[in-house]
């Protein structure tokens, strides 16, 4: 037995003397250009550091001894990770690279990216005597009486068509898309169009029905949604008639908002729309100055010190809505240019299809689209929001700047552009209700609803009030 036991010794000795070290000095290159990455495309950096109080040099030396110390890949990335929480933007996040794809089975549908899962669930519906009414599958809604008032609710779990499975199986009937084919960009692109079309008359519907059910106030459930796409800036414009104005945004430096701003198309459209091409034209040349501004460097290294930049560290950007910040839908109508300079023109919205009291029903993990939607309406005083206090900032455009690090080959992403308020406040200081609901962490959905229920009386006197000073 002894024997035994001191072979099996010396074996596992021999495996262990076998088996090469962890070298960590790959991940402490990634590090550094990680920290190269923060000075050229990190748009919130400046914020991070006299906003956030974000210690950053600080940051970045725990997580160079934690990788120092690491004993594998896993501990490795798990500083990386550490890191991005850390800093507590959603928009900062490392993708690790998964194991090898297996090739041999079918390649993935037109709607395997569609994914149920996206989207939130509700939570006002959850309120003790809610009553829910038939509608369309995205947009759950109901009707809950809260005193004299009869609101109408209608939640938004996310503002993205992905989000809807059963959208994309009803385009791909509209369209005649084969469900057992590869599905390519244009072809995930008329899906999209087509879907996202179907989302708004569906949202106009709801808001329609909710109406006709004599609703007095709508509240829009928006608890847990993370986001989505521009269709954020058309579904705030469907439920007020204020012409909303869209945020200010600066851009990060940088052959990304270089390429973005191009005047070639809007140069196309001006030689194509005789009538509009003065204005078309006048947009161009303000799209030309913004490139030559992204494309003049700043250098970030003050703000390692704790010194703002000697240089706007961010360029001037146009508006979260493009080129314009408002505009009458229906002037822009019919005109084959007008999504080019007015984002929420690549969907059929219309303006005021709900027009009374209106309340917005946030939570802590309401974020990035999200956000933007919440601000939009409260910065124009167009509804009273509820709910705890939301953080979110910045974003990713057309795919944002993702960064492939060179040696582990993770993915890092940071926010491309910041979004300023009516205030002039950053997006990125976050949203603060009207009326403060005291969710608790650890409570359940029900337990939650009632405590929304026990503050909507007050939601609904103070949105009615706000209704009334803009009539």
């Amino acid at each position: 037995m002894r024997l035994l036991v001191l072979a099996c010794a010396a074996l596992l000795s021999f495996a262990a003397a076998a088996e090469p070290a962890f070298d960590p000095k790959p991940y402490l290159e990634d590090l550094d250009q990680v920290h190269r990455v923060f000075e050229t495309k990190y748009a919130l950096f400046e914020w991070a550091v006299f906003e956030r109080e974000a210690d950053l040099p600080a940051l970045f030396a725990r997580t160079r001894a934690r990788i120092a110390k690491a004993h594998n890949d896993y501990e490795a990335r798990n500083a990386f990770d550490r890191f991005a929480r850390y800093l507590n933007d959603e928009h900062v996040s490392f993708a690790w690279p998964a194991g090898a794809a297996h090739a041999d089975g079918p390649p993935p549908g037109p709607c395997a990216r569609f994914d149920p899962a996206y989207a939130a669930k509700p939570l006002a519906a959850l309120m003790p005597g809610y009553s829910a009414l038939a509608g369309p599958a995205e947009f759950p809604a109901g009707l809950i009486d809260a005193g004299k008032a009869r609101v109408g609710v209608v939640q938004i779990g996310i503002f993205w068509d992905a989000g809807f499975p059963g959208l994309c199986e009803a385009a791909l009937a509209a369209l005649s898309i084969p469900r057992d084919k590869p599905c390519d960009g244009p072809c995930a692109d008329r899906i999209d169009t087509w879907a996202e079309a179907r989302m708004t008359r569906d949202f106009t519907d709801i808001l329609r029905a909710l109406k006709a059910a004599s609703a007095d106030v709508l509240l829009i459930d928006v608890t847990g949604n993370g986001g989505g796409t521009e269709w954020s800036e058309a579904a705030a414009r469907m439920v007020t008639p204020i012409r909303l104005s869209s945020m200010h945004v600066r851009v990060a430096r940088g052959e990304h908002w270089a390429k973005i701003y191009d005047s070639a198309d809007l140069r196309k459209d001006a030689a194509a729309a005789p009538a509009d091409r003065a204005y078309l034209l006048s947009l161009a040349h303000a799209v030309d100055a913004r490139r030559r501004d992204v494309l003049t460097p700043c250098d970030a290294t003050p703000l390692w010190r704790g010194e703002h930049p000697a240089c706007p560290l961010l360029a001037e950007g146009f508006y979260e809505s493009g080129l314009i910040a408002s505009a009458d839908p229906e002037r822009l109508r019919g005109k084959p240019w007008a999504a080019d300079v007015f984002s929420p023109m690549q969907y059929p919205y219309a303006e005021g299809v709900w027009r009374g009291p209106l309340i917005v029903l946030i939570d802590r993990d309401s974020a990035s689209s999200t956000s933007r939607f919440v601000a939009l309406l409260q910065d124009a005083h167009a509804a009273i929001i509820m709910g705890e206090p939301a953080t979110s900032g910045g974003g990713h455009t057309d795919g944002g700047t993702p960064t492939v690090l060179a040696n582990s080959k993770g993915v890092l992403q940071v926010p491309d552009f910041a979004g300023f308020r009516a205030d002039g406040s950053n997006e990125a200081d976050g949203l603060e209700p009207d009326v403060l609901v005291g969710f608790e962490p650890a409570e359940g959905a029900h337990s939650r609803a009632r405590r929304v229920l026990a503050s909507l009386p007050e939601a609904v006197m103070r949105a009615d009030r706000l209704a009334e000073t803009k009539q």
